[in-house]
């Protein structure tokens, strides 16, 4: 593959490219690209938003560049502000050692792990002194700090900003510096964190590394970004049944974006899809595509007729956990809680609110009241992909009692 086909194929899906003519002349040089790319490790799971920059990870590992996934266990302690309108509290040690763990086996679902350089980023930040740390202070000012959106935000409206959080970039930045990046990767939202790597590196002597971002994907609602506590997420972990049914719950519309961004079929390929009008067959296909990367072509399969069975010949989930709840008046986000589509009171609210969640196929509404009477049954679901038996018993020891009924 020649400069131009690799450059193409490398900022393809791509939202910022800084600079293009600097990432031109380092392919032309012909030799492999030291390519970085961090995650802290905040949260155990990953889900397929992330994979959107994963999936350019494994571009650059298939044209032969060194790629790095850079698991931070040092900044994780500080907390990435990015977003954040307080500071957010550190992770423990034994948290961070955990969710780094879990994050390695799900990443190589998609990279090459024989490929893939796994580095944690206290082996560089550990051991840096007090004169190093005032050292890397020092390539940066707080006038450009106060540049990023959200500090600036926070700065306005009087709230606080811990001295730490000014470290959060610095740190992640030094990562660049510690592995002599020529690229670093990331999402479009830590843009600002990316470009201070770009700007420290001259001051250790080296060549400033070339920034992409990568597009955002929004959940299976089509609005918001995918999160877990939003409730909109398609989970890298979740079962193959599951995450082809949450992807035939998105919109024909939406599933364009998901082909684009989670598939490698060139652009004339999904258009050529898109053209054919047949918006089923394509999500259909879309499904069986994401669960044979995850799983396997068989798994694809028995999805998709799981799928089917359920949603074209309208039968109950070959597999449904049951849930023994009391009779009695409750609000709904009390059930939703106790069939545990949601943690909490307040997140069980906002799945109410940005998914429909049916009783028996009748939508429930956050501000209406449920009544179970005594030997009910019935299916309870969210969307089109998570559904549970509810069984209503009037014993006083059943399996769940729910509180805030």
């Amino acid at each position: 593959m020649n400069t131009q086909e690799a450059f193409a194929r490398l900022t393809s899906g791509t939202v910022d490219v800084v600079t293009v003519d600097a990432l031109r002349t380092k392919l032309a040089r012909g030799r492999p690209l030291t390519v970085k790319v961090g995650f802290d490790p905040t949260a155990p799971d990953l889900h397929l938003g992330h994979t959107v920059l994963i999936r350019k990870m494994k571009h650059f590992q298939d044209l032969g560049h060194r790629v790095v996934f850079v698991i931070g266990d040092f900044t994780g302690m500080i907390g990435d502000p990015t977003g954040r309108s307080k500071t957010r509290p550190p992770l423990s040690r034994d948290e961070i050692e955990k969710n780094a763990e879990t994050y390695k086996q799900q990443v190589f679902k998609i990279l090459d792990p024989a490929r893939t350089e796994v580095r944690f980023n206290r082996e560089w930040l550990g051991p840096l002194s007090a004169d190093d740390v005032v050292r890397l202070a020092a390539t940066y000012n707080v006038a450009r700090m106060l540049e990023r959106r959200d500090f600036r935000q926070r700065y306005e409206a009087g709230q606080p900003i811990s001295v730490h959080e000014f470290l959060y970039p610095l740190a992640q930045a030094y990562d660049s510096v510690a592995l002599r990046a020529d690229v670093e990767l990331g999402g479009t939202d830590q843009l600002f964190n990316l470009n201070v790597g770009r700007d420290i590196m001259p001051a250790y002597g080296l060549e400033p590394q070339v920034v992409l971002t990568t597009p955002l994907l929004e959940g299976t609602d089509g609005v918001q970004k995918m999160s877990k506590s939003l409730g909109n997420y398609i989970g890298v972990t979740d079962p193959a049944e599951l995450m082809f049914a949450k992807l035939m719950s998105i919109s024909d519309e939406l599933m364009w974006r998901y082909y684009a961004l989670l598939t490698d079929l060139a652009a004339s390929e999904i258009a050529a899809e898109q053209a054919a009008g047949r918006p089923m067959d394509s999500k259909l296909g879309l499904g069986r595509r994401i669960v044979t990367d995850f799983y396997s072509v068989p798994a694809a399969e028995a999805a998709e007729a799981e799928w089917r069975r359920v949603h074209q010949q309208h039968q109950a989930p070959s597999e449904l956990a049951v849930v023994r709840v009391s009779a009695g008046a409750l609000k709904p986000h009390a059930l939703v809680v106790a069939a545990g589509f949601a943690k909490s009171n307040g997140e069980a609210v906002r799945v109410l609110v940005v998914r429909r969640v049916g009783r028996a196929g009748e939508t429930l509404y956050a501000s209406a009241g449920v009544t179970l009477a005594a030997g009910e049954s019935f299916v309870l679901s969210v969307g089109a992909a998570r559904h549970v038996k509810i069984d209503v018993k009037i014993d006083v020891k059943s399996d769940v009692k729910i509180e805030g009924a």
